[in-house]
């Protein structure tokens, strides 16, 4: 790429750079709990300051490592049980879950308003078994352009907790009518976790998302009052195994929130009636 891209302080796009920062900067350690090359790679197109990042969200960096750990590990097991699976990245902003669990046989469908996949365009290129889809995710006409051979994953970190209670359990509803049988692996905020996160993330980063509303789930069970068919398979800390090689204000950090519930990774299948 010869030009650099250049993102405005406070801006919405300005988001998508606090994971793909934290992936990259975990790259680049000794001893990396995770590998992202192609996060190193595409940083380095963004005429954009990530120094202040690194000031401001140390102690995040770690929470989007392990989210990605966990999501990776959840993505790759559904694989063993369903190797030409379909999996769907809502809100996909710069993530690179493909280039870390491709077998080679999957369908990867990358999932986005336009601005964010024409963003993503600067450095991948649709394939046959991974494809870019410009939509909100409550707008469920893309529903149609999925192609489902053998399991159906959804994946959405960082994603539903900018929503409303309603639009999410609309958007569960409208999925579990249309495609009957499939699973959905994300990381939720209890309403304090929704809270610290304004606080510690976007207001103190400067971050331009909107500091109020949201959806804050607690308790994660709580789902399968919504529908009967929704069934929730797990639900782990954030954290959970993830303490190791980390610095001990984040393992106090953790243990304090892990037993308050402040984040979870939660997996949940949909089930057709009988």
């Amino acid at each position: 790429m010869e030009q650099k891209i250049k993102i405005e302080k406070g801006s919405i796009q300005e988001t998508l750079l606090l994971p793909l920062w934290g992936r990259a900067y975990e790259t680049q350690k000794k001893s990396p709990r995770l590998v992202d090359e192609n996060a190193v790679e595409i940083i380095k197109n963004f005429d954009y300051d990530f120094s202040d990042i690194e000031k401001t969200q140390a102690m995040s960096q770690h929470g989007w490592v392990a989210r990605s750990l966990h999501t990776d590990n959840t993505a790759l097991e559904f694989m063993d049980n369903h190797p030409e699976a379909t999996i769907v990245n809502i809100g996909c902003g710069m993530d690179t879950t493909f280039s870390r669990i491709d077998n080679g046989k999957i369908m990867f469908y990358e999932l986005d308003l336009p601005d964010v996949i024409a963003l993503r365009k600067h450095f991948y290129e649709d394939s046959d078994r991974h494809k870019s889809i410009a939509s909100s995710f409550l707008d469920t006409h893309w529903f149609e352009e999925i192609e489902v051979r053998d399991g159906l994953l959804f994946l959405a970190g960082g994603v539903l907790y900018y929503f409303e209670e309603e639009q999410i359990k609309t958007f569960f509803i409208k999925a579990a009518d249309y495609f009957e049988d499939c699973e959905f692996y994300f990381d939720s905020l209890s309403p304090m976790g929704m809270k610290i996160a304004k606080k510690q993330v976007l207001k103190k980063g400067g971050m331009g998302m909107p500091m109020d509303g949201g959806w804050g789930l607690k308790p994660v069970q709580s789902l399968e009052k919504w529908d009967k068919r929704i069934k929730v398979i797990s639900a782990i800390p954030m954290s959970k195994g993830m303490k190791k090689a980390v610095p001990l204000a984040f393992k106090i950090m953790s243990v304090i929130t892990d037993m308050l519930g402040v984040c979870s990774m939660v997996h949940m299948r949909i089930e057709s009636s009988q």
